[in-house]
């Protein structure tokens, strides 16, 4: 059977395993702290070419986990809250813990434990069903709902990553969904190559806090060198039949990752780190902020779900 599932530890890790002996392919997940992606990896040069940026070990992502992010499942919203605060239903709330900027950022669950549900594996993918249950833990989120995050592993390369969320609170709530991963080809990130299915990005205020303008910006929408450019962009992507939302591309090497969001992932935040050995590049439902300007906001009735989900694929050219 080309398709596996096993258990592994690492550097005190504990990972679950997703693999394709056809290809060589393997996608680590580290259930503990947050369902992160912790690698993507494709055999290349007698190796492996690991296409995520992830944690050294326990004692790095414990000490760092909190401040970068990586892989991070970014939930009930995603980004900036500017100020920490929002209204819902006529009711004020205020996240205590905020970023140096006095934003609320990324959610609530990055490091939350998963448990996992279902592990399957037959000729045809490999597939891994984590859940978690938020119930009231943040006074400034006094909802309660289950999560559900699915990794499939499928032919050609193919990572699908589908979120799920239900709400199992008593009345409405406002809830939006992302990912927060950084990706690596090899090298640095001046010699890859960017291609964005997008003309448009939102304006951001200094804190990076959308204005509600919409502004031109093209500069990848043909794939461009990103050299010595630094990106915290919101993209629109115009969701073209059969063509990705996104591709990134290391000549050097052959290496390319190209992006397949479902509508319900309508916005696309990239960000290039100062150190630029990686680029994050982030699936959201919604846009920063959007618990108050209601960019993507989605607000579910009782027992209602909905599901986010994004295709990423993973080859050589």
């Amino acid at each position: 059977m080309p398709f596996g599932i096993s258990k592994t530890k690492e550097k005190d890790l504990n990972l679950l395993q997703l693999s394709d002996a056809s290809s060589g392919i393997q996608v680590k997940v580290l259930p503990e702290y947050g369902a992160l992606l912790h690698e993507f990896s494709i055999p290349l040069g007698g190796g492996r070419l690991q296409a995520v940026s992830s944690y050294e070990d326990l004692t790095d992502l414990l000490t760092h986990h909190s401040l970068f992010y990586r892989s991070a499942k970014l939930s009930p919203f995603p980004c900036r809250i500017q100020n920490g605060k929002y209204e819902f239903e006529g009711k004020a709330y205020e996240f205590q813990k905020k970023f140096v900027d006095g934003s609320a950022i990324h959610g609530i669950l990055f490091n939350k434990p998963f448990t996992t549900r279902e592990a399957y594996a037959d000729d045809h993918m490999a597939s891994l069903l984590l859940e978690h249950l938020y119930d009231k833990e943040d006074p400034a989120y006094p909802f309660t709902y289950k999560i559900s995050v699915r990794y499939t592993l499928k032919h050609d390369g193919i990572l699908s990553l589908e979120t799920t969320v239900k709400n199992l609170s008593v009345g409405r709530m406002p809830v939006a969904d992302g990912w927060h991963p950084y990706f690596s080809l090899g090298g640095k990130v001046n010699d890859w190559i960017l291609t964005i299915d997008a003309k448009e990005i939102l304006a951001f205020d200094e804190k990076l806090i959308p204005t509600g303008k919409r502004i031109p910006f093209d500069h990848f929408y043909k794939s461009a060198g990103l050299h010595t450019t630094e990106l915290d962009h919101c993209f629109l992507p115009e969701f073209h039949s059969g063509k990705a939302a996104c591709v990134l591309f290391n000549p050097a090497n052959q290496m390319s990752l190209s992006f397949f969001p479902e509508k319900t992932y309508p916005y696309l935040q990239v960000y290039t780190p100062g150190d630029r050995k990686s680029i994050a590049i982030e699936n959201l439902s919604a846009a920063p902020n959007c618990f108050n300007n209601g960019l993507g906001l989605i607000v579910l009735n009782p027992r209602d779900t909905e599901s986010f989900t994004v295709h990423y694929q993973l080859g050589l050219q």
